[in-house]
């Protein structure tokens, strides 16, 4: 039997409650750094400037492919806390159809306090990861998905 497929708020209220374990703000950046350690390593390959996301003051290469209806991302960074961060957004997005994508609220990151406890140019970061990756949901959506 198949496992059930937990949709984007179920994961986000995985997360939420994962960072309400912690009560200030340290414990949840080694939080981070230790979920930057679950990111899968990246194909060497795909660290090419094609895949760097422009907005971020850190590197972070961002690569998606589209596979069964669904888009499966990966991503390095070479910064851990950056990379924390795009672990968990890789975890609420990959493996879900472009529409999904593209309508999730991603409201962990306020509720986890991440937007209010990250720099101004990390911030800049986090907002320029989701759109990168929304901007590939949006291509692939538009190449693969004819409308009726």
């Amino acid at each position: 039997m198949e496992a059930e497929i937990k949709s984007i708020n179920d994961i986000q209220e995985e997360i939420i409650q994962e960072f309400e374990v912690y009560d200030d703000w340290m414990d949840k950046y080694n939080y981070i750094i230790e979920l930057s350690r679950s990111l899968p390593v990246i194909d060497p390959k795909l660290k090419i400037n094609c895949n760097l996301i422009s907005g971020c003051q850190s590197k972070v290469w961002l690569n998606a492919v589209y596979t069964d209806g669904v888009i499966k991302y990966s991503a390095d960074s070479d910064a851990i806390i950056t990379k924390g961060i795009i672990a968990l957004l890789i975890r609420v997005l990959s493996g879900r159809k472009p529409d999904e994508i593209l309508n999730a609220d991603l409201y962990f990151i306020d509720k986890i306090g991440l937007r209010q406890n990250l720099s101004p140019t990390r911030s800049n970061g986090l907002l320029a990861m989701i759109k990168q990756m929304k901007l590939y949901a949006l291509a692939f959506k538009t190449k693969y998905e004819k409308t009726l």
